[in-house]
């Protein structure tokens, strides 16, 4: 499972024309499930997100997290995180995860984040989306999280 996320001064995600989700300062989470991934991958990736030090101390080194700084945290799925650009222009996607395997982890995802952290918004899975960020720095960090091996 892997995530982008983006260090933002404000970002909300609009469907139709209407805000579905909007947060302050925080973090902007673009979450992709691939192929072999389960809960397992989704919770690692969320405990290091919301670990992950991103966020300035007063000496402005990058020592705190987006619970340290009672950040929001905005979730929004991202499948092309998945793409493979190795075989032409054309980017590939079989690497993701099926359309009802990935929305179940996409909601998996949110409910831990949401019994973990006070603020998350949230986009809208498989829908026309459009993200407005600031991006604060600008910070962007990608995550990954390989699937564990079963014995």
């Amino acid at each position: 499972m892997m995530a982008l996320l983006q260090r933002v001064c404000q970002a909300r995600v609009e469907v139709a024309g209407a805000v579905v989700g909007e947060i302050g300062p925080g973090l902007l989470a673009l979450v992709c499930a691939e192929q072999g991934d389960g809960e397992a991958e989704a919770d690692k990736l969320l405990a290091k997100l919301l670990k992950l030090r991103v966020f300035s101390d007063a000496a402005g080194k990058m020592n705190r997290s987006v619970q340290d700084v009672g950040g929001g945290l905005l979730i929004v799925s991202q499948f092309t995180l998945a793409a493979d650009t190795s075989g032409g222009n054309r980017p590939s996607f079989t690497q993701a995860a099926a359309p009802a395997e990935g929305r179940r982890l996409y909601e998996h995802f949110v409910a831990q984040a949401r019994a973990a952290h006070p603020q998350v918004a949230t986009g809208v899975f498989a829908a026309d989306m459009q993200v407005h960020l600031v991006n604060d720095g600008p910070v962007t960090i990608p995550l990954r999280v390989a699937p564990m091996l079963t014995k």
